[in-house]
C-alpha cells in the first residue's frame, strides 16, 4: 500500500510528538506515547520506506508493509485508546450526585464557559446585523451567500496554521490579541455604520479579518479546556461549553434582530464590541498553564506537517474527523432547506419557519444537559457515539416523509439532540486521546468542517432542485448512516472506546 507523507527530515534519531524517524535503517516508527504509570511495553507500528533524498522538507515515498494488518498491533491501539477514555468515568465510579454542572467547580473553567457564552452572543449579533445590511444596501441575495462562504473560508485557510500558533505560543498572550482584534474592528464597523460611510466592500472586509480572529481563537478556546479541568470533567467540561453557544444560537438571532429595531445596526457593532470587552477581561482573569519550551525548538512548517502526519497515521483519529467532517457536508445543511419545507411541505406561514429553525437548537440544548448529567456514568462512548450517527440519520429519513407541522417540529427536535450528542462526544474522544502539545493543531484540523458548511450547502440546494426537498434530506439521512456503519466496521477502535 503506497502512501505519501510529507515530512522534515535529518541524518539524526529524533522523537517528535511520538513520530521517530530512523534514517540509518530506511524505516519509519510511530512511537505510542508512554503513560506514567504504564507497565506494558507500547505498541509500535513500522513501515518501510524508500527515500528520495535526505534534505529537510523532502516528499517521502512511504510502503507499508503492515499497515495495522497485525491482529495483535490492533488490539494493542484498541486497549490505548479505551483506556484513555474510560479513565474518566473509573475515577467517577463513586460518585452519585447530580454531575450537571460539575465541571464549573473550576475557577478557570468558569472564566472561559463565561467568555464562551458572551462570544457566541457577539457572533449570532454579528452575524444577523451583517446580513441585514447587506441586503439593506443591495438587495441582492447572492451577495448573502457569498458573504457566508467568506465567513467560513479562513477555517480552510489560515486554520491548521492557527492550531499551530495553539500549540507554540502562549496561549493566554494568543487569545488577549485575537480579542484586541475582534473589539478594535468591531469598534471601526459601529463607527462606519452610524457615520452613513459604509459601504458593501467593508461588511466583507470586517467579515474576513473577523473570521480570521475566530479561526486563531477557537483551536485555543478548546485546546485549554483539557488543562483547566481533570479528565473525570472533561466530558462534562466540553458539553457545557457546547451549552452555550448553541443556547445563544436560540436566542442569539431573535436577539441581534431586537437590537437592529432598538439601538439601529451601527449599534449593534458597539453591543458585540462590549460583549468582547466581557470575554477580554474573563481572559485577564484565567491562569493558563505556559507552553514549554520545546514546542518552539523545529519550525512552524515542520509542526504543521506533524500535526497533519498525527491525524493520518493514527486511524481512531482519522475516523473521528471522517465523522465530523461528513455529516457537515451530506446532514447539517439540511437546515438550508426548511424554506422549502416551510412553503411546499409543511405550508405554514414565516412564524413556522422560525419554529422549524429554532427546533434543532432546542434539542441540542437539551442533548448538552443530558450528557452533562450523564458524562460520568458513561461506558462505551465509542458505540454511543456510532449510534448517535446512526440515529441522527434516521430522524432526517423520518423528517423528510412528514407532512403534519408538529410531528416535524418534534422530529427535528430530535434530529437536533443526536447531532449535538454525535458532535460533543467526538469532541470529548478527541480531547482525550489526543496528546497535549498536539491538540492545538489537532482541535484545528477538527475545525475544518466548518468550512465546508458552504459546500453542504451548494449540494443540498442543488439536490432540492434536481430530486426535491424531502427526496435530499432523506438521502443526507442514508448517507450518515452508511458512513457510520463503515467506520464502525473498518475502525473497530472506535466502537471499543
Amino acid at each position: 500500500m503506497i502512501r505519501l507523507f510529507l515530512a522534515t527530515t535529518t541524518f539524526q534519531d529524533k522523537i517528535r510528538g511520538g513520530y521517530r524517524q530512523d534514517f540509518c535503517h530506511g524505516r519509519f516508527h510511530l512511537a505510542s506515547r508512554r503513560r506514567a504509570t504504564r507497565k506494558r511495553k507500547p505498541s509500535r507500528k513500522t513501515f518501510s520506506a524508500k527515500f528520495r533524498g535526505n534534505r529537510g522538507g523532502i516528499l517521502v515515498l512511504i510502503k507499508s508493509d503492515h499497515w495495522f494488518a497485525s491482529t495483535q498491533n490492533r488490539n494493542s491501539l484498541e486497549e490505548q485508546l479505551t483506556e484513555k477514555v474510560a479513565a474518566p468515568s473509573a475515577a467517577e465510579s463513586g460518585r452519585s450526585r447530580s454531575q450537571t454542572f460539575s465541571s464549573l467547580r473550576h475557577i478557570d473553567f468558569r472564566y472561559l464557559c463565561a467568555g464562551t457564552f458572551m462570544m457566541s452572543a457577539g457572533q449570532w449579533i454579528q452575524q444577523v446585523t451583517l446580513g441585514w445590511l447587506v441586503y439593506d444596501l443591495t438587495g441582492n441575495s447572492m451577495l448573502l451567500g457569498a458573504l457566508n462562504g467568506l465567513r467560513a473560508l479562513p477555517f480552510l485557510v489560515t486554520g491548521p496554521m492557527a492550531g499551530v500558533a495553539a500549540d507554540r505560543m502562549d496561549r493566554k498572550k494568543l487569545l488577549l490579541r485575537t480579542q484586541w482584534v475582534l473589539i478594535v474592528t468591531a469598534v471601526l464597523m459601529g463607527a462606519l455604520v452610524t457615520s452613513r460611510l459604509l459601504q458593501v466592500w467593508h461588511i466583507f472586509l470586517f467579515t474576513l479579518i473577523t473570521g480570521i480572529a475566530w479561526t486563531f481563537t477557537e483551536p485555543v478556546r478548546q485546546s485549554m479546556i483539557p488543562s483547566m479541568v481533570p479528565k473525570a470533567d472533561l466530558a462534562n467540561a466540553i458539553a457545557l461549553n457546547s451549552g452555550g453557544f448553541n443556547l445563544m444560537k436560540i436566542i442569539g438571532p431573535a436577539l441581534g434582530g431586537g437590537l437592529i429595531a432598538l439601538f439601529g445596526a451601527g449599534g449593534n457593532f458597539f453591543v458585540q464590541a462590549v460583549a468582547y470587552v466581557g470575554v477580554l477581561m474573563m481572559i485577564y482573569w484565567m491562569q493558563v498553564a505556559p507552553t514549554p519550551a520545546e514546542a518552539r525548538r523545529s519550525s512552524a512548517m515542520a509542526n504543521l506537517k506533524e500535526g497533519f502526519a498525527y491525524v493520518w497515521f493514527t486511524p481512531a483519529v482519522l475516523a473521528l474527523m471522517t465523522l465530523a467532517y461528513v455529516p457537515r457536508v451530506f446532514a447539517v445543511p439540511y437546515q438550508t432547506l426548511m424554506p422549502v419545507f416551510q412553503k411546499d411541505v409543511l405550508k405554514v406561514g414565516p412564524e413556522g419557519l422560525g419554529l422549524l429553525m429554532a427546533a434543532p437548537g432546542v434539542g441540542a440544548v437539551a442533548a448538552v444537559l443530558l450528557l452533562a448529567s450523564l458524562s460520568s456514568r458513561m461506558r462505551r462512548q465509542g458505540i454511543f457515539l456510532v449510534a448517535s450517527i446512526v440515529i441522527l440519520g434516521l430522524f432526517l429519513i423520518l423528517f423528510s416523509r412528514i407532512t403534519y407541522f408538529p410531528l416535524a417540529l418534534v422530529s427535528l427536535i430530535a434530529v437536533g439532540v443526536f447531532q449535538m450528542l454525535f458532535l460533543a462526544s467526538t469532541n470529548t474522544i478527541l480531547q482525550l486521546i489526543v496528546p497535549d502539545n498536539l491538540r492545538g493543531r489537532v482541535m484545528s484540523l477538527y475545525m475544518l468542517d466548518r468550512g465546508f458548511m458552504p459546500a453542504g450547502a451548494l449540494f443540498a440546494g442543488v439536490a432540492a432542485h434536481v430530486i426535491g426537498a424531502p427526496a435530499t434530506v432523506a438521502t443526507m439521512g442514508a448517507i450518515v448512516i452508511v458512513l457510520a456503519v463503515i467506520v464502525a466496521w473498518k475502525v473497530p477502535a472506535i466502537p471499543a472506546l
